[in-house]
């Protein structure tokens, strides 16, 4: 007979929402077979039952039996062949619609029972399979929920165990459920063949038996047609055996290949990641705002088609576009609520759209396919070999070439095609290139084996670090580095208000600071060992150059600062401290952004900061001068009145001191007068003293 279609059993683990819209065509060619099967059944019964009316019963029959192709089956693979032979059937039992109903025995070996074992067993372990799996499915789903509701905390790893052995059983126990009932479902295919014909085989038998003398109401024709049939039916068994077989051996195989996948988290050790994927798809929960700051997350199933990225709830008959990946950027997050997590942002940086995996290797893998779909890799003729060859290509690219003009002819323009006009940078205007530069070595620009930062460290950031230790408790402190005290006035109303969204690629040490190249080829590096590593996390930060600060780091120390002159978006900027925390020596690191403007503008708005705050430190310093100029005159001036105040205590001293020693003067009638040892008496005696003196003299 012809092929029969099946439920493919390798995609039971996906369970992706196309291979539940094929079960559910078979569970509604199910239905319909059960439906059918149950009105045959009962024209069976009543054949057996109505010896009577063993004709009327019998015409009943062959009329269900030419009813079969307006009947309306969801898989009719054969449906020609079948309408045929129950064509042929329908003809036979016409003819013997008149023979007697004394063949209730045979009747019931031969043609109720195989009908009564399939309806009553094969039917009824779909049902049960069914409401099995229903089951399995429910409960994976909620052990998939409290899955992805797991703290990032490190004090919840007995319910983290707990919650994955629960993902791991249910999805093991609904995997293996599934697989019984696609196996069940495929089967019932063969079986509803021979539940249809064995009866019908065993009916003809049963009469032919009966009517020994009777053969000349059958023709030689009709026992070749039924010999046929009989054996098409043996044909069929086999092919419904050999195939059970197959599908038990798949069983065994899946079960076996798939155990490490029913871990929601797999060891990256065992599995290993491939970022070479162009396509992928699987389930993820995307976040829904719903509010200002609450949100909720769906479990949809996504996919990618073409350069487009696809979602599809489950019971959904097609899919829908979530956002277009040309050109977009992907990158890991951190979510206060859920792990796993990776953000995509359209090219136009319009939508973002936030989505959570179920493992590491899954948000990895998705990150690396949605930014190669973004390079429009896909497009090629073999997009996996081209990715393949992409990342081989950024791994040469760490090889250091042996001139300078090769290692920057792939970022940035040849130095006859620059423009001699520079940007303002932090210390001075670079125009043209310096007189013997391409005979610089590698190591004149970049240290040699200098670590590459992909996480922003500062300056500024290390001092409040420092600070918050120290601080007293309940004060919050300032995670970009601003001291949170009201700056000046000239501060407040500057007209450097603009804010820049940028990304942090990373930093690395440098020697060289007073030309551009060095900006280049620290871009180029960085660029280099990100596409190697496939890094595609950045982190957001928000710059707004201001009197004291651009971004977490001192103005005062940035000196040069340039963007590339092919990739507008990406910019650096060099930066110099006054000595290392290790050796004591001056330490050169350049810094490297990735914004969503020209970064030209940027590093214009540095460089008029720089300008600003130089003016601004020099008033200060000037009004700083004028304000010790004039404590000092205060100063000199409290002194010289000091001075005076002595002088003037000393003169009185003395004129004391010499009223003191002068001889007594006689008075005018020859007496002499008594003058007292002590000034403060003789202030104190009054004018009735002195008469008082005078008269005792």
């Amino acid at each position: 007979m012809p092929g029969i279609d099946k439920l493919p059993i390798e995609e039971t683990l996906e369970d992706s929402p196309q291979t539940r819209s094929l079960l559910g065509v078979f569970e509604e060619d199910t239905a319909a077979i059960s439906s059918y099967c149950q009105q045959l059944f009962q024209a069976m019964q009543r054949i057996y039952h109505a010896q009577n009316e063993l004709s009327t019963a019998t015409h009943l029959t062959s009329k269900l039996l030419k009813e079969y192709e307006i009947q309306h089956f969801p898989l009719r693979g054969d449906d020609e062949v079948m309408s045929s032979t129950l064509q042929h059937f329908a003809k036979v039992i016409d003819e013997l619609s008149s023979c007697h109903a004394v063949l209730s025995t045979q009747l019931a070996d031969a043609m109720v029972f195989p009908i009564t074992q399939f309806k009553e067993r094969d039917l009824k372990e779909i049902l049960t399979l069914k409401e099995v799996f229903q089951i399995s499915s429910n409960d994976h789903d909620v052990a998939i929920n409290r899955y992805s509701r797991l703290s990032k905390r490190r004090d919840n790893e007995k319910v983290k165990s707990e919650v994955m052995e629960d993902v791991y059983t249910s999805r093991k126990k609904q995997h293996q459920t599934m697989m019984h009932y696609f196996t069940a479902l495929n089967t019932l295919q063969y079986k509803k063949k021979i539940a249809l014909l064995e009866p019908l085989l065993g009916y003809m038998q049963a009469q032919i038996n009966f009517f020994k003398l009777g053969s000349e109401n059958l023709t030689q024709q009709w026992e070749d047609f039924l010999t046929n049939i009989g054996t098409s039916v043996q044909n069929v068994r086999q092919e419904m055996d050999t195939e059970v077989d197959v599908m038990q051996q798949t069983i065994q195989d899946v079960e076996q290949a798939s155990d490490l996948l029913y871990m929601p988290d797999p060891d990256p050790s065992k599995i290993p990641i491939d970022r070479n994927l162009t396509r992928k798809a699987g389930y993820l929960n995307i976040r829904n705002k719903t509010g200002l700051v609450s949100s909720t997350w769906d479990r949809h199933y996504f996919f990618t088609q073409g350069g487009n990225l696809m979602s599809q709830a489950r019971g959904d008959v097609a899919g829908g576009l979530v956002m277009d990946l040309d050109n977009c950027s992907v990158m890991a997050v951190d979510c206060e609520d859920r792990r796993f997590c990776f953000q995509i942002t359209s090219f136009d940086g319009k939508k973002v759209v936030i989505l959570q995996a179920e493992s590491r290797k899954d948000c990895e893998e998705w990150i690396a396919t949605v930014n190669n779909i973004s390079k429009r890799i896909y497009l090629s003729e073999n997009p996996e070999e081209t990715a393949a060859r992409v990342n081989q290509s950024a791994l040469e690219a760490v090889t250091p070439s042996p001139s300078f003009h090769q290692r920057h002819e792939s970022l940035r323009p040849s130095m006859q095609s620059r423009p001699k006009s520079g940007r303002t940078s932090s210390q001075s205007s670079v125009g043209s290139e310096p007189p013997g530069l391409s005979s610089l070595s590698l190591d004149s620009l970049v240290a040699p084996d200098t670590p590459i930062q992909f996480d922003i460290i500062s300056p500024v950031m290390e001092e409040n670090s420092g600070q918050a230790k120290s601080s007293a408790h309940g004060r919050r402190t300032n995670p970009f580095g601003e001291s949170g005290e009201r700056q000046s006035e000239d501060c407040d109303e500057s007209i450097l208000h603009q804010l820049f969204i940028v990304r942090f690629l990373g930093s690395m040490e440098v020697r060289a600071m007073d030309s551009e190249d060095v900006i280049y080829e620290t871009m180029r590096q960085i660029l280099a060992a990100r596409a190697i590593h496939n890094i595609f996390r950045m982190t957001e930060s928000h710059l707004q150059p201001n009197c004291s600060l651009c971004l977490t780091f001192p103005l005062s120390s940035v000196v040069l600062c340039a963007s590339h002159q092919e990739n507008k978006r990406l910019f650096g900027f060099v930066l110099h401290t006054a000595e290392d925390r290790v050796d004591s020596r001056p330490v050169t690191v350049c810094y490297v952004f990735k914004s969503n403007i020209d970064g030209e503008k940027i590093c214009d708005s540095v460089g008029l900061a720089k300008q600003i705050a130089f003016h601004s430190e020099v008033d200060r310093k000037a009004t700083e001068k004028q304000k010790e100029l004039d404590k000092a005159k205060v100063k000199q001036q409290e002194e010289l009145n000091k001075q005076k105040e002595i002088e003037k205590d000393l003169e009185e001293q003395s004129r004391l001191i010499a009223a003191s020693s002068r001889p007594n003067q006689p008075a005018a009638d020859g007496q002499f007068l008594v003058l007292s040892n002590s000034q403060s008496e003789e202030s104190d005696t009054g004018e009735e003293g002195n008469r008082k003196g005078e008269s005792e003299a």
